[in-house]
């Protein structure tokens, strides 16, 4: 029988992205200018759109959703490590550990679904103009990204769930700048093969599913932009969906590099490293993407700036 480890753990040690003092000044005002954007691009994105009547349409509707997420997304990691930085710990407590993983399992999946909504109702917009108000309805569109929020959270509340039945032996050295489901699990001392069919199981839902709806739904796009008979109605097609499938292609080329070839690097801090690209990156490059490849969210934010700055 092996043995049980009733040890209980309270800490945990985040060795971050680097482990050289000298790199440390940098690091923090790399990220935190990475943030302020992100959190400042985003929010403005969803403040133009509640501010612009014209952009009260479905697809906007799902790109405020997706800024408000990225902006939860970041703040679950970043902060913990602006602060483990500037105080030069890499503590981080059992509990703080356990809902920092929580939270950011909520939000990563809610990032892969609102993609796949987002395709999905570009796929009605071009695919079934005719009847797009009609089956993208208010109703429909609240039903989707709720339960967008619903699937997410109860995958989270599962993978946490059998994340809390391992016990650890001490010092437990996580080597990532956050709490990472797998890097965590393989830290265990007890045995991790349900947490590992659980992962597995929780892949195959949160990217397997929504991608394959994605893929389902631009196979459908680009054949309906085939059959359009001018170049400047297949240029006017494919520009409403051209900023969604740059997000779509960075966020999924980025997992993809992160988890199918994390067992080739074979340095931590590489795969730790590689992880900034759609924790960080990516939510920072979102209100960009958005903002300079769509004339009515330009519009939009020099109407709202102009506002803004005569009112000052």
């Amino acid at each position: 029988m092996e043995p049980k480890n009733d040890t209980r753990i309270s800490d945990f040690l985040l060795l971050g992205l680097s482990e050289e003092p000298e790199l440390q000044p940098l690091l923090f005002g790399i990220f935190l200018s990475m943030y302020l954007i992100t959190v400042c691009g985003n929010l403005l994105i969803i403040l133009v759109i509640i501010s612009d009547s014209h952009l009260h349409t479905p697809m906007y509707f799902f790109l405020s959703n997706l800024s408000f997420v990225d902006i939860c997304f970041t703040s679950t990691t970043v902060p913990k490590m602006l602060v483990n930085i500037q105080t030069h710990s890499k503590v981080i407590t059992y509990v703080d550990c356990i809902i920092q993983m929580y939270f950011f399992m909520i939000f990563v999946a809610l990032d892969d679904f609102l993609l796949a909504v987002m395709a999905y109702d570009r796929y009605v917009a071009i695919c079934h103009p005719l009847h797009y108000s009609v089956i993208m309805n208010p109703r429909l569109c609240v039903l989707l990204v709720l339960l967008s929020w619903i699937m997410s959270f109860l995958t989270s509340l599962l993978h946490t769930l059998v994340t809390l039945r391992l016990s650890f032996c001490p010092p437990v050295e996580i080597p990532h700048f956050f709490c990472e489901l797998n890097q965590v699990v393989h830290l265990a001392c007890s045995d991790t093969f349900l947490n590992d069919m659980v992962m597995n199981f929780g892949s195959m839902l949160l990217v397997g599913g929504p991608f394959s709806g994605i893929l389902y739904s631009y196979c459908k796009i680009v054949s309906s932009i085939r059959a359009i008979s001018s170049a400047q109605g297949k240029y006017k097609a494919f520009s409403t969906c051209a900023s969604h499938l740059s997000v779509v292609s960075l966020f999924y080329s980025t997992i993809i590099l992160v988890y199918l070839s994390s067992s080739v690097l074979q340095n931590s801090h590489s795969s730790a490293a590689a992880s900034v690209m759609y924790t960080v990156v990516i939510p920072m490059l979102n209100p960009f993407i958005y903002s300079l490849r769509n004339k009515d969210v330009k519009r939009a934010l020099r109407t709202f700036l102009w506002r803004k700055t005569n009112k000052g």
